[in-house]
């Protein structure tokens, strides 16, 4: 599996204004008669100005590169919603590996740039369009999209949310629908899981390698194996998995065969190339492998020709007629493609049920403010991440500082005795502290 580290460096998030003028009004079709003296036009008041026209955060991808392509924007437009609109107040966004991807221009889904991504988000409705009946101002909602959800105030379809449980926050409800989405569909509806099923979890420590084994243990006698850097296997054996392999030191192939010599009934593959073949060696007759990813591809900040050639030579190809002599599927996913609404909201109102009944919970890995999207993308890409990388659009507070004349007076004040080394490391900076940590 590719895994090369991308360069660490420090993103200085461009902040601009960019004002948008609002869409002219179009001209009546049937303007009133000539003899009729008609009213002037009153001058629209601030409420109804305010009620137009919202200044709100967006992150913005400006090209396609490393992490500094991603700008924090401060835009200025109108933002109403429509018939069968609703006019959301975000409060949480997922970051997902399409988003990565979209950023080195490898994502077809994604539209050119300028554009804002971010396909999940939670939050708040704040208004209501007509013809909407089931949803009102105030309601806490779950957000799915193509993209476009990375902003503070977003207008989306009524039918593209989804009201969160009660007990819900925010951060859960940003996390849940695309990884849960995805592992469902791909285990249920692809893969057909039953009772007593061997499955295969690359990535185990990702958002959709969690919400895959949290879903494999609402079947009894399923088990899971997945990959994932040494460093994790703790957390992800606690979390429901049977078997954790360091794909970093050991032969994963070698290591499921020892454990599991007639091979698995079902792969999750997100790795592409070499994987993918790996995968559809270890399966059983009658066994299942989807493809929902090229993660290989991803080795740096910017696109990797030569990672892309590698995954892309290295691919499975196999005829029709090998396929039926081996007695196995090949299966491919991908969420953004998917038209199919009405199984999207089926497998939502599942996947919420079993929220409600504890049997699944997003894990929250990190959460980071729009100003940090760098750091954030950064995290994932390097495979940092045991769960869910979130963005929250509201302002990054300032970290307190002492008042420079404060300090001034301190500086002015006789030294009685020196500081001890506590006082000393109280005194010293938050990022100073960090820096040594």
């Amino acid at each position: 599996m590719s895994n090369e580290e991308a360069p660490i460096q420090k993103q200085q998030v461009d902040l601009e204004k960019t004002p948008e003028p609002a869409e002219p009004k179009p001209a009546e079709p049937h303007p009133a008669p000539a003899e009729e003296p008609q009213q002037p036009a009153a001058a629209p008041s601030a409420d109804d100005a305010q009620e137009e026209s919202h200044t709100f955060r967006a992150l913005v991808l400006t090209g396609h590169g490393g992490y500094d392509k991603i700008k924090l924007q401060v835009k200025t437009q109108r933002m109403a919603a429509g018939s069968g609109e609703l006019l959301v107040r975000v409060k949480a966004c997922g970051l997902n590996f399409a988003e990565l991807m979209g950023r080195q221009g490898l994502y077809d889904a994604l539209a050119s740039p300028p554009v804002t991504m971010g396909m999940e988000c939670s939050g708040v409705v704040e208004a209501a369009g007509e013809d909407v009946e089931d949803r009102k101002a105030g309601d806490r909602v779950i957000v799915l999209s193509s993209s476009g959800l990375w902003q503070e105030l977003v207008v989306v379809a009524a039918d593209q949310t989804f009201l969160m449980p009660d007990a819900m926050s925010f951060q859960e409800a940003a996390a849940l629908p695309v990884n849960y989405l995805t592992a469902h569909m791909m285990l249920f509806e692809m893969a057909n899981l039953r009772p007593g099923k061997s499955v295969l979890v690359h990535m185990a420590a990702g958002g959709v390698g969690i919400a895959a084994t949290q879903l494999c243990q609402t079947v009894p006698g399923v088990t899971v194996f997945g990959t994932a850097s040494a460093s994790k296997h703790e957390t992800i054996l606690q979390g429901g998995l049977s078997h954790a392999i360091d794909y970093r030191t050991k032969d994963y192939v070698e290591e499921i065969r020892n454990i599991s010599p007639a091979g698995l009934d079902i792969v999750l593959d997100p790795l592409g190339g070499s994987d993918t073949n790996k995968g559809f060696g270890l399966l059983k007759p009658m066994g299942t492998i989807v493809v929902f990813g090229a993660a290989n591809c991803v080795t740096g900040q910017k696109k990797n020709l030569l990672a892309i050639a590698k995954t892309w030579y290295n691919q499975l190809s196999i005829s029709t007629m090998k396929l039926m002599q081996a007695n196995k599927s090949v299966c491919g996913f991908h969420l953004g493609y998917m038209k199919d609404f009405s199984l999207i909201r089926t497998t939502m109102e599942t996947l919420l049920g079993l929220y409600t009944e504890g049997k699944i919970k997003p894990r929250i890995d990190s959460t980071y403010h729009f100003e940090e999207v760098a750091d954030a993308m950064r995290r994932m890409q390097e495979r940092q991440n045991i769960g869910k990388v979130l963005l929250l659009p509201e302002p990054k507070k300032e970290e307190e500082k002492v008042p420079e004349k404060e300090a001034e007076k301190e500086e002015e004040k006789p030294a009685e005795a020196p500081a001890s080394p506590q006082e000393e490391e109280k005194a010293k900076p938050e990022e100073a502290k960090e820096d040594q940590g």
